[in-house]
């Protein structure tokens, strides 16, 4: 039926007080509330990365190896300070570059795999086919032409330096470290798999100079990196590898 004027008046007022209001709770049409985010506290900060990690080992200083995910090649190197009142702080930043295969817990890589173990690891000591930078603290160990790295997983020496190469140590599964000026012309040992070795998971993890791209497993650096790294790790330092988030997240170990 058709509205008399009357009706028409009374709906006209209905219909432009729900205007007004908007859509009712229950209607289809209604949009979810909008919450603004919560702001962030003037002058609260962050805490420092390694103040988020489950453990340093103790270290007061630390070098911190991120990437974005486990797929990736490139992240970033930081290394910071613990000082005497217990607070840590920056010391340095620069590019970093992981395995060809990306990233893996440290207790799950095989060996051949390219990828880049994470995990806390100690820096036993240093050694480069290049001398010492002046200001050196760790024990550093120069490479000569008989200086090799065995990789063999048959060998005694396996994961271990070995000069001269050891007769049960196969040149073909190791490393002649006089071979690779660029990319050892410094370098740090890392103890991954190094304190008690498992045969398979794999040998010569170091942190060194870049080479044309990702790394067999190692984490590498720019060379002046490097020089600088010599020259502030002291002995107890520790090297962090992790990523972004997920399983291996750099605050896990």
């Amino acid at each position: 039926m058709r509205p008399t004027p009357r009706r028409r008046t009374v709906l006209a007022l209905a219909l432009l007080t729900v205007s007004l209001l908007g859509p009712s709770a229950g209607s289809a049409a209604a949009t979810p509330r909008t919450v603004a985010p919560p702001t962030v506290a003037p002058g609260v900060e962050a805490p420092p990365l390694p103040a988020l990690l489950a453990d340093t080992g103790g270290a007061r200083q630390l070098l911190v190896a991120t990437a974005p995910d486990t797929r990736a090649t490139r992240g970033t190197l930081t290394w910071w300070e613990r000082r005497a009142d217990g607070e840590w702080r920056a010391r340095g930043r620069a590019a970093a570059r992981f395995g060809a295969g990306g990233l893996v817990e440290g207790s799950h890589r095989e060996q051949g795999t390219n990828t880049t173990p994470t995990g806390l690891f100690g820096l036993p000591f240093a050694f480069g086919n290049d001398p010492a930078p002046k200001g050196t603290h760790l024990p550093y160990r120069p490479v000569t032409p008989r200086s090799w790295w065995c990789e063999d997983n048959a060998s005694r020496a396996y994961n271990r330096w070995s000069e001269p190469r050891a007769a049960d140590c196969r040149a073909e599964e190791s490393e002649r470290l006089a071979d690779y000026p660029v990319q050892y012309a410094h370098a740090f040992v890392t103890d991954f798999n190094y304190r008690h070795p498992v045969r398979g998971r794999g040998a010569g993890i170091f942190l060194h100079v870049n080479g044309k791209g990702a790394t067999a497993g190692c984490v590498s650096v720019p060379a002046a990196t490097m020089r600088t790294l010599l020259r502030w790790v002291r002995p107890g330092a520790r090297l962090v590898v992790g990523t972004g988030g997920g399983t291996t997240a750099v605050t896990r170990y």
